[in-house]
């Protein structure tokens, strides 16, 4: 009979950006346990506090089922002699797997006979194996940062006060550190900081409640929206939407309840970006705007408590607003003593990373790739780029920036208007940051476009050329994030920017800061956007078409892309199998393929003649096809092929004795391989 288990770690508050991953972490290894344990089990649950992390487990089988094991051992040619005796190979193995020799099985394998040792093994009790298995979970769970507490030889995000562990209903005993598990669970910290008997999940649930906890992570949420739209319509105002804050501060939370609070319209006169950001950045408050969008002095704050009187939480929170506020202000009028462009100066004491020198220098190098770019895409804005450029880094030596480095960019351009400058000058300053995010807003203005893809380029072609390459756990110039900004700018832009010419730009410009052979640079540089394009690709389209088109064409990624397209869309045709097979056998046939041009005086079958007559009209549609880049129209024309090709196939020998026969067919099927392959590798297409 299948029971449920219940898993509660009772701990101090652990930071609320850890609680969500804990909560998948704890579901992967909770499932790999049952898998290697082979007990089988239906949902498992996962839920999550700042105070508490809750696992549930359905229908957990009560035993596991005998099983027979089979561990490989040496090759039977390593483990006996020439007179059949066992060597050391096979007793060692023998006696690592606690068996006799004798008892060892010879098996075949795809690499021939070894031997095997097979054992029956009798399950044990679920109730039996969860004393060793969930304190392994515990203590597997993979936190950013962990910590010990007192002298105990266990490690976890904060130090642990209760834990909770059932099944069926009955404690399963086990320890860690100095936690007994038990069937008693805590009220909040606050409002009902006593225990509690749980039964199982539905019984926890109901009593949390009672005791002012919600540990279900998506009900905090909806309790948290519906209390600041609750308190908003009392304010006369709107919440600014942002998922991202009603995301953290559920996980700040255990009983979530919402107070309005306001501060003086004195500080509307900065920037909102700025006022935003200090409220949602301190102090993770919810911003108010009006029916028509424009921020209103006034903010909603999430509490972890219900107070007896909301005007001293309020008044509270008000008075830490202020001083924040009241700090921006003075930031912001400061500056305006002093012009931005005044300010790219000292950019020649700021120090970018101490192998590529200086802010200033930094701005210098891709204020010339800004440039080359718009004189290749829009030469109209040439002077406009190269202002933007040297703009673009000044706020970053201004007081707010230095307060408030969120802000970066966006003061930038508040200060650039308050110079005079030209608006789109202005904006193209804010936009040279974007994307900021995976899948982020791109930058509006060509100018924009310009200055972020040189900035970008500067920074990955930078850190390649003095070795500073990202791993597989780490990125700390957020490299990849710069090469996904710049592919999916030149694609939302369309702009037809060989990457191999913008990364060579990119490195003559550093040749005075590189520590590494440039040309090993340009391969790494090149391969690295390779790789990201793919992944981008990938994330949208079918792996095997990525990679057809990308072996083939990768240069121009407006290009590429839209070939990945066409193929995927043209992949759906029913034909599609047979068409990829009769292109894929040309392609295994032709190799490398032969340049020598095809001679009709050598034809010797009228299939010959057919295929190349088609060949001839087909092409000549492609060509229009692929100047307009109606890749997908291209490949139809390439489709119509298939017959002749079949017919070819059927009526002619390729490999004739006659060479120049031989030859001539040879060159035939490279024109038809060629012309196809100019849009993708069929061969690394999967049926």
């Amino acid at each position: 009979m299948a029971k449920d288990l219940f898993l509660e770690i009772g701990c101090e508050e652990i930071p609320a950006g850890f609680v969500p991953k804990a909560m998948a972490d704890m579901e992967a290894l909770m499932k790999r346990e049952l898998e290697t344990a082979r007990i089988e089990f239906g949902e498992i649950v996962t839920l999550g506090t700042p105070r508490r992390l809750v696992l549930a487990v359905k229908g957990m089988a009560e035993r596991q089922p005998d099983a027979e094991l089979t561990a490989m051992g040496p090759a039977k040619s390593a483990a006996y002699d020439a007179d059949g005796n066992p060597t050391k190979a096979a007793q060692g193995f023998a006696r690592g797997q606690g068996v006799e020799v004798a008892d060892l099985k010879v098996v075949m394998t795809p690499k021939g006979e070894y031997l095997a040792a097979v054992k029956s093994e009798v399950g044990r009790d679920t109730a039996e194996l969860l004393p060793e298995m969930l304190p392994r979970l515990i203590g597997n769970i993979p936190f950013k940062k962990s910590m010990r507490w007192a002298d105990f030889d266990v490690r976890f995000a904060r130090p642990i006060h209760w834990i909770v562990a059932l099944y069926g209903g009955t404690v399963v005993p086990f320890s860690f550190g100095n936690i007994e598990s038990g069937s008693a669970s805590r009220g909040h910290r606050f409002m009902a900081n006593n225990t509690f008997p749980v039964r199982d999940l539905a019984h926890y649930l109901e009593e949390c409640e009672r005791h002012f906890v919600i540990p279900d992570p998506e009900k905090r949420k909806a309790i948290i929206r519906q209390e600041i739209d609750r308190v908003a319509r009392q304010a006369k105002g709107n919440v600014l939407p942002d998922e991202a804050l009603l995301e953290q501060v559920s996980f700040l939370v255990e009983y979530p309840s919402a107070v309005h609070g306001t501060f003086s319209p004195d500080f509307l006169v900065v920037p909102r970006e700025v006022l935003i950001t200090s409220m949602r950045e301190h102090q993770r408050y919810f911003s108010l705007v009006d029916d028509q969008g424009k921020l209103l002095p006034g903010f909603i704050t999430i509490n972890n408590t219900l107070t007896e009187d909301p005007s001293v939480v309020v008044k509270g929170n008000e008075r830490v607003l202020r001083a924040r506020l009241s700090d921006a202000r003075f930031f912001f009028d400061e500056d305006h003593k002093v012009k931005l462009e005044t300010r790219v100066e000292s950019l020649k004491s700021v120090v970018y990373q101490a192998k590529l020198g200086t802010s200033y220098e930094k701005m210098e190098r891709f204020r010339e790739l800004a440039k080359g770019l718009a004189s290749r895409h829009n030469p109209a804005v040439v002077d406009k780029a190269a202002r933007a450029a040297t703009l673009c880094k000044a706020d970053l030596v201004s007081g707010m920036v230095g307060e408030f480095p969120e802000v970066q960019g966006i003061m930038g351009r508040e200060y650039a208007l308050h110079d005079g400058e030209d608006a789109a000058v202005a904006n193209a300053i804010a936009e040279h940051y974007l994307p900021t995010q995976a899948g982020g807003e791109l930058p509006a203005s060509d100018i924009g476009a310009f200055v972020s893809l040189a900035d970008k380029i500067d920074t990955i072609c930078g850190c390649f050329s003095v070795g500073l390459i990202p791993t597989g756990s780490a990125d700390p110039y957020a490299l990849r994030r710069s090469a996904l900004g710049i592919i999916n700018i030149i694609l939302d832009k369309g702009y037809r920017e060989p990457v191999s010419g913008l990364v060579r730009a990119s490195l003559e410009l550093l040749a005075a800061k590189a520590t590494r052979p440039v040309e090993d640079v340009y391969k790494d540089v090149i391969e690295f956007f390779r790789g990201r394009f793919v992944n981008l690709m990938a994330d949208r389209y079918p792996s095997d078409v990525v990679d057809a088109v990308v072996s083939v064409s990768f240069e121009d990624l407006v290009e590429a892309a839209a070939k990945i397209q066409a193929l995927a869309e043209f992949r759906k045709r029913e034909d599609f199998a047979a068409l990829a097979g009769a292109f894929k056998r040309v392609g295994n046939i032709v190799k490398e393929g032969v340049d020598t041009p095809v001679a009709a005086d050598l034809f010797q079958e009228p299939a010959e003649g057919a295929l190349y007559e088609a060949q001839q009209q087909v092409k000549q549609k492609v060509d229009a096809a692929l100047s307009g880049a109606d890749y997908l129209a291209a490949l139809t024309e390439i489709a119509t092929l298939k017959p002749a090709v079949d017919l070819f196939f059927d009526k002619v020998m390729v490999m004739a004795e006659d060479e120049k026969v031989r030859g001539n067919r040879l060159a035939l099927l490279t024109s038809i391989a060629r012309l196809f392959g100019s849009l993708a590798d069929f061969a690394r297409l999967s049926a």
